[in-house]
Protein backbone atom coordinates (compact mmCIF):
# COMPACT_ATOMS: atom_id res chain seq x y z
CA UNK A 1 0.00 0.00 0.00
CA UNK A 2 2.89 2.34 0.72
CA UNK A 3 4.01 2.43 -2.94
CA UNK A 4 0.41 2.80 -4.11
CA UNK A 5 -0.19 5.78 -1.80
CA UNK A 6 3.09 7.40 -2.83
CA UNK A 7 2.20 7.14 -6.54
CA UNK A 8 -1.33 8.51 -6.03
CA UNK A 9 -0.05 11.38 -3.91
CA UNK A 10 2.62 12.28 -6.48
CA UNK A 11 0.06 12.14 -9.31
CA UNK A 12 -2.31 14.46 -7.46
CA UNK A 13 0.53 16.87 -6.67
CA UNK A 14 1.78 17.02 -10.27
CA UNK A 15 -1.45 16.88 -12.23
CA UNK A 16 -4.08 18.09 -9.74
CA UNK A 17 -6.45 15.15 -10.16
CA UNK A 18 -6.80 11.38 -9.69
CA UNK A 19 -5.81 8.73 -12.22
CA UNK A 20 -6.44 5.00 -12.48
CA UNK A 21 -3.89 2.59 -11.01
CA UNK A 22 -2.49 -0.35 -12.99
CA UNK A 23 0.27 -2.83 -12.18
CA UNK A 24 2.31 -5.44 -13.99
CA UNK A 25 4.81 -7.92 -12.62
CA UNK A 26 8.40 -8.93 -13.02
CA UNK A 27 8.99 -12.60 -13.68
CA UNK A 28 11.06 -15.66 -12.85
CA UNK A 29 11.68 -18.61 -15.12
CA UNK A 30 11.80 -21.86 -13.15
CA UNK A 31 13.41 -23.83 -15.97
CA UNK A 32 13.82 -23.62 -19.76
CA UNK A 33 16.75 -21.31 -20.46
CA UNK A 34 18.03 -20.45 -23.97
CA UNK A 35 15.24 -22.62 -25.37
CA UNK A 36 13.01 -19.84 -26.74
CA UNK A 37 15.03 -19.18 -29.91
CA UNK A 38 15.39 -22.94 -30.39
CA UNK A 39 11.62 -23.43 -30.71
CA UNK A 40 11.39 -25.10 -27.29
CA UNK A 41 9.52 -24.54 -24.04
CA UNK A 42 9.94 -21.99 -21.26
CA UNK A 43 8.34 -22.16 -17.82
CA UNK A 44 7.95 -18.67 -16.33
CA UNK A 45 5.69 -17.13 -13.71
CA UNK A 46 4.86 -13.57 -12.68
CA UNK A 47 6.08 -12.54 -9.22
CA UNK A 48 5.01 -10.25 -6.38
CA UNK A 49 7.36 -7.47 -7.52
CA UNK A 50 5.65 -4.95 -9.80
CA UNK A 51 5.78 -1.72 -11.75
CA UNK A 52 2.71 0.36 -10.80
CA UNK A 53 1.41 3.37 -12.71
CA UNK A 54 -1.31 5.96 -12.10
CA UNK A 55 -2.61 7.10 -15.50
CA UNK A 56 -5.26 9.51 -16.81
CA UNK A 57 -6.10 10.83 -20.31
CA UNK A 58 -5.33 14.56 -20.47
CA UNK A 59 -7.29 15.60 -23.60
CA UNK A 60 -4.17 16.69 -25.52
CA UNK A 61 -1.80 15.01 -27.98
CA UNK A 62 1.04 15.04 -25.41
CA UNK A 63 2.18 12.36 -22.99
CA UNK A 64 3.50 13.60 -19.64
CA UNK A 65 5.22 11.04 -17.41
CA UNK A 66 7.08 11.20 -14.11
CA UNK A 67 9.22 8.33 -12.83
CA UNK A 68 9.42 8.38 -9.03
CA UNK A 69 12.34 5.93 -8.83
CA UNK A 70 14.53 7.81 -11.30
CA UNK A 71 13.15 11.22 -10.26
CA UNK A 72 12.81 12.26 -13.88
CA UNK A 73 10.01 13.86 -15.90
CA UNK A 74 9.40 13.70 -19.65
CA UNK A 75 6.92 15.05 -22.19
CA UNK A 76 6.59 13.69 -25.71
CA UNK A 77 4.20 13.65 -28.65
CA UNK A 78 2.80 10.54 -30.33
CA UNK A 79 4.38 10.82 -33.79
CA UNK A 80 7.30 8.60 -34.80
CA UNK A 81 9.60 11.64 -34.80
CA UNK A 82 8.72 12.52 -31.18
CA UNK A 83 10.95 9.84 -29.62
CA UNK A 84 12.25 11.04 -26.22
CA UNK A 85 15.94 11.10 -25.33
CA UNK A 86 15.68 9.32 -21.98
CA UNK A 87 16.12 5.56 -22.29
CA UNK A 88 13.42 4.76 -19.71
CA UNK A 89 10.89 6.92 -21.58
CA UNK A 90 11.56 5.05 -24.84
CA UNK A 91 9.84 2.00 -23.37
CA UNK A 92 6.63 3.98 -22.85
CA UNK A 93 6.91 5.84 -26.16
CA UNK A 94 7.51 2.52 -27.96
CA UNK A 95 4.39 0.97 -26.45
CA UNK A 96 2.32 3.97 -27.60
CA UNK A 97 3.76 3.77 -31.12
CA UNK A 98 3.35 0.00 -31.41
CA UNK A 99 -0.34 0.26 -30.44
CA UNK A 100 -0.86 3.05 -33.00
CA UNK A 101 0.99 1.10 -35.71
CA UNK A 102 -1.41 -1.79 -35.15
CA UNK A 103 -4.42 0.46 -35.70
CA UNK A 104 -5.10 1.01 -32.00
CA UNK A 105 -5.85 4.34 -30.38
CA UNK A 106 -3.60 6.31 -28.06
CA UNK A 107 -4.19 9.92 -27.03
CA UNK A 108 -2.33 12.18 -24.64
CA UNK A 109 -2.18 11.07 -21.02
CA UNK A 110 -0.53 11.88 -17.70
CA UNK A 111 1.23 9.18 -15.70
CA UNK A 112 3.30 8.65 -12.56
CA UNK A 113 4.96 5.29 -11.95
CA UNK A 114 7.25 3.45 -9.54
CA UNK A 115 8.27 -0.12 -8.95
CA UNK A 116 9.82 -2.66 -6.61
CA UNK A 117 11.17 -5.01 -9.31
CA UNK A 118 14.90 -5.18 -8.54
CA UNK A 119 16.94 -3.77 -11.43
CA UNK A 120 19.70 -5.87 -12.97
CA UNK A 121 18.65 -9.10 -11.25
CA UNK A 122 17.15 -10.69 -14.36
CA UNK A 123 13.54 -10.17 -13.27
CA UNK A 124 12.54 -8.21 -16.38
CA UNK A 125 11.67 -4.80 -15.01
CA UNK A 126 11.58 -3.50 -18.59
CA UNK A 127 8.90 -6.04 -19.59
CA UNK A 128 6.89 -5.06 -16.51
CA UNK A 129 7.11 -1.39 -17.54
CA UNK A 130 6.00 -2.16 -21.11
CA UNK A 131 3.20 -4.42 -19.95
CA UNK A 132 1.70 -2.03 -17.42
CA UNK A 133 1.45 0.74 -20.04
CA UNK A 134 0.23 -1.61 -22.80
CA UNK A 135 -2.46 -2.99 -20.49
CA UNK A 136 -3.50 0.48 -19.27
CA UNK A 137 -3.67 2.07 -22.75
CA UNK A 138 -5.69 -0.89 -23.99
CA UNK A 139 -8.15 -0.31 -21.14
CA UNK A 140 -8.26 3.50 -21.31
CA UNK A 141 -8.37 4.05 -25.07
CA UNK A 142 -9.26 0.74 -26.77
CA UNK A 143 -12.00 -0.82 -24.60
CA UNK A 144 -9.68 -3.81 -24.06
CA UNK A 145 -10.06 -4.81 -27.71
CA UNK A 146 -6.38 -5.78 -28.07
CA UNK A 147 -5.93 -9.40 -26.97
CA UNK A 148 -3.33 -10.34 -24.37
CA UNK A 149 -0.92 -12.03 -26.77
CA UNK A 150 -0.86 -8.86 -28.86
CA UNK A 151 -0.10 -6.85 -25.71
CA UNK A 152 2.91 -9.11 -25.11
CA UNK A 153 4.01 -8.68 -28.74
CA UNK A 154 3.65 -4.89 -28.38
CA UNK A 155 6.14 -5.04 -25.50
CA UNK A 156 8.50 -7.28 -27.49
CA UNK A 157 8.32 -5.00 -30.55
CA UNK A 158 9.05 -2.01 -28.31
CA UNK A 159 12.31 -3.69 -27.24
CA UNK A 160 13.20 -4.50 -30.86
CA UNK A 161 12.27 -1.20 -32.48
CA UNK A 162 12.90 1.45 -29.82
CA UNK A 163 15.29 0.00 -27.24
CA UNK A 164 17.71 -2.01 -29.38
CA UNK A 165 17.16 -5.39 -27.68
CA UNK A 166 16.28 -8.40 -29.87
CA UNK A 167 14.52 -10.28 -27.06
CA UNK A 168 12.18 -13.25 -27.23
CA UNK A 169 8.56 -13.10 -26.09
CA UNK A 170 8.88 -14.85 -22.70
CA UNK A 171 9.31 -11.82 -20.43
CA UNK A 172 6.36 -9.87 -21.80
CA UNK A 173 4.25 -13.04 -21.99
CA UNK A 174 4.83 -13.79 -18.30
CA UNK A 175 4.19 -10.19 -17.29
CA UNK A 176 0.85 -10.10 -19.14
CA UNK A 177 -0.46 -13.64 -18.54
CA UNK A 178 0.82 -14.28 -15.00
CA UNK A 179 -1.60 -16.04 -12.65
CA UNK A 180 -1.28 -16.34 -8.87
CA UNK A 181 0.02 -19.76 -7.70
CA UNK A 182 0.61 -20.92 -11.28
CA UNK A 183 3.57 -21.22 -13.61
CA UNK A 184 3.07 -21.28 -17.38
CA UNK A 185 4.55 -23.62 -19.92
CA UNK A 186 4.87 -21.64 -23.14
CA UNK A 187 5.59 -23.44 -26.40
CA UNK A 188 7.83 -20.90 -28.16
CA UNK A 189 7.08 -22.42 -31.56
CA UNK A 190 3.28 -22.65 -31.53
CA UNK A 191 2.70 -19.98 -28.81
CA UNK A 192 0.32 -22.38 -27.05
CA UNK A 193 0.54 -22.27 -23.29
CA UNK A 194 -0.79 -24.05 -20.25
CA UNK A 195 -1.00 -23.12 -16.56
CA UNK A 196 0.52 -25.49 -13.99
CA UNK A 197 -0.24 -25.20 -10.25
CA UNK A 198 2.70 -23.97 -8.18
CA UNK A 199 2.20 -23.65 -4.44
CA UNK A 200 5.07 -25.67 -3.05
CA UNK A 201 4.03 -26.26 0.55
CA UNK A 202 7.04 -26.54 2.81
CA UNK A 203 9.27 -24.79 0.23
CA UNK A 204 9.90 -21.25 -0.91
CA UNK A 205 11.48 -19.64 -3.95
CA UNK A 206 14.54 -17.55 -3.18
CA UNK A 207 16.68 -15.54 -5.58
CA UNK A 208 20.31 -14.95 -4.65
CA UNK A 209 21.58 -12.04 -6.71
CA UNK A 210 25.35 -12.07 -7.18
CA UNK A 211 25.20 -8.35 -8.09
CA UNK A 212 27.82 -8.99 -10.78
CA UNK A 213 27.53 -8.71 -14.54
CA UNK A 214 30.40 -9.77 -16.75
CA UNK A 215 30.70 -7.83 -19.98
CA UNK A 216 32.07 -10.23 -22.56
CA UNK A 217 33.81 -9.18 -25.75
CA UNK A 218 31.82 -9.99 -28.90
CA UNK A 219 28.28 -11.33 -28.97
CA UNK A 220 28.13 -14.46 -26.78
CA UNK A 221 24.38 -14.89 -27.23
CA UNK A 222 24.59 -14.61 -31.00
CA UNK A 223 27.44 -17.12 -31.14
CA UNK A 224 25.46 -19.67 -29.18
CA UNK A 225 22.42 -19.11 -31.33
CA UNK A 226 24.52 -19.64 -34.46
CA UNK A 227 25.87 -22.92 -33.03
CA UNK A 228 22.32 -24.17 -32.50
CA UNK A 229 21.25 -23.08 -35.99
CA UNK A 230 24.21 -24.85 -37.60
CA UNK A 231 23.43 -28.13 -35.85
CA UNK A 232 19.71 -27.91 -36.63
CA UNK A 233 20.49 -27.28 -40.32
CA UNK A 234 22.93 -30.21 -40.37
CA UNK A 235 20.16 -32.45 -39.01
CA UNK A 236 17.63 -31.10 -41.49
CA UNK A 237 15.48 -29.46 -38.80
CA UNK A 238 14.24 -25.88 -38.63
CA UNK A 239 15.25 -25.67 -34.95
CA UNK A 240 16.67 -28.00 -32.31
CA UNK A 241 13.13 -28.46 -30.96
CA UNK A 242 12.74 -31.52 -33.20
CA UNK A 243 16.23 -32.95 -32.64
CA UNK A 244 16.97 -35.98 -30.46
CA UNK A 245 20.15 -36.88 -28.58
CA UNK A 246 20.55 -39.94 -30.84
CA UNK A 247 20.48 -37.73 -33.94
CA UNK A 248 23.02 -35.38 -32.39
CA UNK A 249 25.36 -38.24 -31.51
CA UNK A 250 25.11 -39.56 -35.08
CA UNK A 251 26.73 -36.38 -36.45
CA UNK A 252 29.16 -35.77 -33.59
CA UNK A 253 32.22 -36.38 -35.79
CA UNK A 254 30.95 -33.94 -38.43
CA UNK A 255 30.52 -30.86 -36.21
CA UNK A 256 32.79 -28.93 -33.87
CA UNK A 257 33.04 -29.90 -30.20
CA UNK A 258 31.61 -26.51 -29.28
CA UNK A 259 28.55 -26.88 -31.51
CA UNK A 260 28.00 -30.38 -30.11
CA UNK A 261 28.04 -29.12 -26.51
CA UNK A 262 25.67 -26.24 -27.23
CA UNK A 263 23.16 -28.55 -28.93
CA UNK A 264 23.47 -31.21 -26.20
CA UNK A 265 22.43 -28.65 -23.59
CA UNK A 266 19.41 -27.42 -25.60
CA UNK A 267 18.10 -30.90 -26.40
CA UNK A 268 18.44 -31.93 -22.76
CA UNK A 269 16.75 -28.76 -21.52
CA UNK A 270 13.72 -29.39 -23.73
CA UNK A 271 13.11 -32.67 -21.87
CA UNK A 272 13.84 -31.18 -18.45
CA UNK A 273 11.03 -28.63 -18.84
CA UNK A 274 8.57 -31.42 -19.65
CA UNK A 275 9.82 -33.49 -16.69
CA UNK A 276 9.29 -30.54 -14.33
CA UNK A 277 5.73 -30.05 -15.60
CA UNK A 278 4.92 -33.72 -14.91
CA UNK A 279 6.57 -33.52 -11.48
CA UNK A 280 4.58 -30.42 -10.46
CA UNK A 281 1.28 -32.12 -11.32
CA UNK A 282 2.29 -34.90 -8.89
CA UNK A 283 3.62 -32.48 -6.27
CA UNK A 284 7.06 -34.07 -6.66
CA UNK A 285 9.39 -31.20 -5.75
CA UNK A 286 12.45 -33.45 -5.40
CA UNK A 287 12.36 -34.15 -9.15
CA UNK A 288 11.82 -30.44 -9.86
CA UNK A 289 14.94 -29.69 -7.81
CA UNK A 290 17.07 -32.37 -9.51
CA UNK A 291 16.21 -30.99 -12.95
CA UNK A 292 17.12 -27.47 -11.78
CA UNK A 293 20.59 -28.67 -10.74
CA UNK A 294 20.97 -30.50 -14.08
CA UNK A 295 20.07 -27.29 -15.93
CA UNK A 296 22.72 -25.37 -14.00
CA UNK A 297 25.32 -28.00 -14.85
CA UNK A 298 24.37 -27.79 -18.54
CA UNK A 299 24.41 -23.99 -18.61
CA UNK A 300 27.79 -23.95 -16.85
CA UNK A 301 29.65 -26.76 -18.67
CA UNK A 302 27.94 -27.22 -22.08
CA UNK A 303 26.45 -23.79 -22.84
CA UNK A 304 29.15 -21.93 -20.89
CA UNK A 305 27.02 -18.97 -19.84
CA UNK A 306 27.61 -19.23 -16.10
CA UNK A 307 30.46 -17.58 -14.21
CA UNK A 308 32.57 -18.31 -11.15
CA UNK A 309 30.28 -16.40 -8.76
CA UNK A 310 27.12 -18.22 -9.87
CA UNK A 311 28.79 -21.64 -9.79
CA UNK A 312 29.95 -20.79 -6.26
CA UNK A 313 26.35 -19.96 -5.21
CA UNK A 314 25.11 -23.19 -6.80
CA UNK A 315 27.71 -25.20 -4.84
CA UNK A 316 26.63 -23.51 -1.59
CA UNK A 317 23.01 -24.45 -2.32
CA UNK A 318 24.06 -28.12 -2.71
CA UNK A 319 26.08 -28.01 0.53
CA UNK A 320 23.08 -26.57 2.39
CA UNK A 321 20.72 -29.28 1.11
CA UNK A 322 18.66 -26.89 -1.05
CA UNK A 323 16.14 -28.86 -3.13
CA UNK A 324 16.98 -27.16 -6.44
CA UNK A 325 19.23 -24.34 -7.64
CA UNK A 326 20.35 -22.93 -10.96
CA UNK A 327 21.51 -19.81 -12.74
CA UNK A 328 18.49 -17.85 -14.00
CA UNK A 329 18.46 -15.70 -17.13
CA UNK A 330 20.82 -15.23 -20.03
CA UNK A 331 23.95 -15.72 -17.97
CA UNK A 332 27.37 -14.19 -17.27
CA UNK A 333 26.08 -12.77 -13.96
CA UNK A 334 22.78 -12.06 -12.29
CA UNK A 335 21.21 -14.48 -9.86
CA UNK A 336 20.48 -18.08 -8.97
CA UNK A 337 16.92 -19.26 -8.40
CA UNK A 338 16.58 -21.65 -5.48
CA UNK A 339 13.80 -23.97 -4.30
CA UNK A 340 14.44 -24.12 -0.54
CA UNK A 341 12.70 -26.11 2.21
CA UNK A 342 11.30 -23.79 4.88
CA UNK A 343 13.39 -25.35 7.67
CA UNK A 344 16.62 -24.88 5.69
CA UNK A 345 15.91 -21.30 4.62
CA UNK A 346 17.60 -19.38 7.45
CA UNK A 347 20.80 -21.43 7.33
CA UNK A 348 21.00 -21.23 3.53
CA UNK A 349 20.59 -17.44 3.41
CA UNK A 350 23.10 -16.95 6.24
CA UNK A 351 25.67 -19.34 4.73
CA UNK A 352 25.33 -17.99 1.18
CA UNK A 353 25.63 -14.39 2.39
CA UNK A 354 28.63 -14.97 4.64
CA UNK A 355 30.62 -17.22 2.27
CA UNK A 356 29.96 -15.07 -0.80
CA UNK A 357 30.93 -11.86 0.99
CA UNK A 358 34.10 -13.47 2.38
CA UNK A 359 35.15 -14.61 -1.12
CA UNK A 360 34.02 -11.68 -3.31
CA UNK A 361 34.03 -8.68 -0.99
CA UNK A 362 30.31 -7.86 -1.21
CA UNK A 363 27.16 -9.56 0.02
CA UNK A 364 24.67 -10.99 -2.48
CA UNK A 365 21.12 -9.62 -2.46
CA UNK A 366 18.37 -11.98 -1.31
CA UNK A 367 14.86 -11.80 -2.78
CA UNK A 368 12.00 -14.02 -1.65
CA UNK A 369 9.45 -14.27 -4.46
CA UNK A 370 5.85 -15.44 -4.57
CA UNK A 371 4.15 -16.43 -7.82
CA UNK A 372 1.46 -13.79 -8.44
CA UNK A 373 -0.84 -12.21 -11.02
CA UNK A 374 0.39 -10.42 -14.13
CA UNK A 375 -0.91 -7.15 -15.60
CA UNK A 376 -4.09 -5.88 -13.96
CA UNK A 377 -6.11 -2.85 -12.93
CA UNK A 378 -5.64 -2.21 -9.21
Amino acid sequence: MEMEDHIKSEFSKRFGSEGTLYASAGRINLIGEHTDYNGGFVFPGAIDKVIMADIKPNGTDKVRVYSIDIDDYVEFGLKETDVPEQQWAKYIFGVCREIIKRGGKVEGFDAVFAGNVPLGAGLSSSAALESVFAFALNDLFNENSIDKFELARIGQSTEHNYCGVKCGIMDQFASVFGKKDHLMRLDCRSMEFEYFPFHPEGHRLVLVDSAVKHELVGSPYNRRRESCERVAAKLGHQTLRDATMEELDSIKSEITAEDYMRARYVIGEKQRVLDVCDALVKGDYETVGKRMYETHEGLSKDYEVSCEELDFLNDIAKECGVTGSRIMGGGFGGCTINLVKDDLYDNFVKTATEKFEAKYGHAPKIYDVIISDGAHKC
